[in-house]
């Protein structure tokens, strides 16, 4: 059989097709039994990569939330109100969604320690530099720049994760990953506040973790296991034009829909995680008798966030991986469950924080643990419904849409918001701290309702989860039959050439 005649399988849907047959269907089930299902299969090289990754993701977002921890400083120095604050942040986000698509379509290509190598350096080094500048908009562009750095990374890290591990393996794999954003802000808040306070000065926060993230880049380069793209699943599906993977993204309305239930979570976040300790502050200096500090509710915010993550994201794992067996469609429907709890117990934390901060400290830690439930298995989800030569671009297409009405705009919204009812709310100048404190408090009740939308969009996704999990499970069978059943022949049409020859 002449190898030209095998027409090549670059369409989604013809794969599916094709993986009706009885070879793709001995073949899936095959693979599936030589699944390594425990943690005990896991090779110490491959801990040793995860646990790379899981260091650089931490040392990542105590990177992007040392500012938050001492954003109080930096609007007096600088001399901004809280929408200039708030656009700090969004032009961080903005750099970071924007460069996401192109490392993630590079990611899919080219060698992903390189990139991920350079991405790292990048964020460091400018991490470092624009501590030492001292006006506001030079500053912000080297917030940006630090935005470019973190996208070659975030795109890339968890689908080498995805083409070590499969099954349950990954998802514990994706929880251990994931668990270093909740605890890795916390300690952004924490060192941005405490580091601040040591040196009298907000911008040594700011100088630790590009130290950390050299380490990074050598740990990155020298001993992190780069594994070939569908590795774990024993796949060798070739890349596609990238038209073609954004169309059939597009066409996936798990993806589609678990996407827009992410960006209602990246929206929530990003508002609560950057003005939170600030609206803290504010409630709790309201209180008679009470004296407080900045830095102090920055370190006591960091530890309930901690807190909430360490609990929260393995805690999702943990239920999807228990109920998948006897409930296929579990994983959009407990992160939907999860954010429809969430959203009145931040709407009560933000209501009582004036009144009593205990009971608010504790709501915050409800609220921020049920969010929390979501991180990892909306990783799972993407890395499971769609093929491996698509992951990366996929991971890239989710941070563009996620970041792009989530968190790119919500710190920047909230903080317009908030200046616009001081003006509303208050004649006198500058405003009085109760006036700062209901301004800002009306604007934080819109993640409230953000949060429900985002609740009804992975409960939506359940409809779809299980089908579309199936698709990507018999392209990938369908085209490895495909390929074995091909090699046998174009091997017999080479010996018979050769005895031609002869």
């Amino acid at each position: 059989m002449d190898q030209s005649s095998i027409t090549p399988n670059t369409s989604n849907q013809q794969l599916v097709i094709n993986g009706d047959n009885e070879s793709a269907t001995a073949l899936l089930h095959e693979k599936q039994s030589r699944r390594r299902d425990t943690l005990s299969d896991v090779t110490f090289k491959e801990y040793m990569t995860v646990g790379i990754l899981c260091f650089v993701n931490l040392i990542n977002y105590m990177d992007r939330f040392t500012l938050a921890g001492v954003l109080d400083d930096v609007k007096t120095e600088f001399g901004i109100g809280d929408d200039k604050a708030g656009l700090l942040q969004t032009v961080f986000v903005i750099a970071y969604m924007v460069f996401a698509p192109i490392f993630g379509y590079l990611g899919d290509r080219y060698s992903r320690r390189l990139i991920m190598a350079f991405g790292v350096a990048l964020w460091c080094l400018t991490t470092f530099a624009g501590s030492y500048i001292q006006s506001f908009v030079p500053f912000t562009i080297f917030r940006g720049l630090v935005g470019v750095g973190e996208a070659s990374y975030s795109t890339i890290a968890p689908t080498i994760i995805s083409d070590l591990f499969v099954g349950n393996v990954r998802s514990k794999m994706l929880a251990f990953f994931y668990f270093a954003i909740p605890v890795g802000s916390g300690f952004g808040y924490i060192v941005g506040s405490v580091v601040g306070a040591a040196a009298d000065n907000w911008r040594w926060g700011l100088r630790v973790t590009p130290f950390l993230g050299l380490i990074a880049v050598a740990l990155i380069l020298w001993l992190m296991e780069n594994p070939e793209r569908g590795q774990a699943e024993e796949s060798r599906m070739r890349p596609t034009s990238y038209q073609e993977d954004l169309r059939s993204l597009v066409r996936n309305p798990s993806f589609m829909l678990s996407t827009l239930a992410f960006t209602c979570v990246a929206f929530v976040t990003g508002a609560l995680a950057w003005w939170g300790p600030q609206f803290i502050f504010l409630g709790l200096t309201l209180q008679p008798g009470v004296e407080i500090t900045q830095e102090s509710v920055s370190y006591k915010f960091g530890l309930v966030g901690m807190a909430a993550g360490a609990l929260g994201v393995p805690l999702g794992s943990a239920l999807a991986q228990r109920l998948r067996r006897r409930c296929p469609d579990c994983d959009p429907v407990i992160c939907g469950l999860a954010l429809l709890a969430s959203a009145p117990l931040v709407f009560l934390a933000l209501a009582t924080v004036n009144h009593t901060g205990s009971l608010a400290y504790l709501l915050v830690f409800l609220g921020m643990l049920t969010c929390n439930l979501t991180w990892s298995i909306v990783a799972d989800i993407v890395l499971y419904v769609v093929i491996p030569p698509r992951r990366s671009t996929a991971e890239a297409f989710q941070i563009l849409i996620s970041h792009m009405f989530g968190d790119a705009g919500s710190p920047y919204l909230v903080g317009v918001i908030s200046e616009s009812l001081k003006r509303s709310l208050s004649s006198s100048e500058p405003p009085s701290l109760s006036v700062q404190f209901r301004s800002l408090q009306r604007a934080l009740f819109v993640t409230c309702f953000v949060e429900v939308l985002g609740g009804i969009f992975f409960l939506l996704t359940a409809i779809y989860i299980v089908r579309d999990k199936q698709k990507v499970d018999r392209a990938i069978a369908a085209y490895e039959a495909e390929a074995q059943s091909a090699e046998p022949s174009h091997s017999n049409a080479q010996e018979e050439h050769q005895e031609g020859g002869e």
